[in-house]
């Protein structure tokens, strides 16, 4: 059984590679110490008359921004409550009248748009005109947010 066991030892031996042979050793190559190199004369640069400056451009003026309140002749009317996207109808709590065929604008944060009064309703109900204190759904062509201002455009 031991001389069974040596000749595996021996088998393994055998398959192992053989071992690497060593490199010679590089030989170093002296580098040549080269010369400093010598600066060229750079010729001394004679000042400049100076060129005579072109008029300054009138800085432009800045725009003035959008109105962000009410226009001279708005009445504020009412104070949008809710927004129903899928609808994009505007829940309207009223502080004055206001009618079928006038024109609004709605103004907050983010909204700023007009347009004129198509329809209009009081619990499902549509009606022609409303009085201040209602709360009516009012279509509208853009997106309107809670707290947006209505107000009625003169004309």
């Amino acid at each position: 059984m031991a001389a069974a066991k040596t000749k595996k030892k021996a088998k393994v031996k055998a398959k192992k590679a053989p071992a690497k042979k060593k490199s010679p050793a590089k030989k170093k190559v002296l580098k040549k110490a080269a010369a400093p190199k010598k600066k060229a004369a750079v010729p001394k640069k004679t000042p400049k008359k100076a060129a005579p400056r072109a008029a300054p451009r009138p800085k432009p003026k800045p725009a003035e921004p959008p109105l962000r309140g009410p226009a001279p002749g708005e009445v504020r009317v009412g104070v949008v409550t809710h927004y129903y996207g899928h609808l994009m109808v505007a829940a309207v709590k009223l502080e004055v009248a206001l009618a079928v065929g006038q024109t609004i604008r709605v103004l907050g944060h983010t909204s700023d748009f007009r347009q004129r009064v198509d329809s209009m309703q009081i619990e499902h109900a549509a009606v022609q005109e409303a009085i201040g204190g209602d709360e009516i759904g009012l279509k509208v062509t853009q997106h309107a947010r809670e707290h947006d201002v209505v107000y009625r455009v003169p004309g």
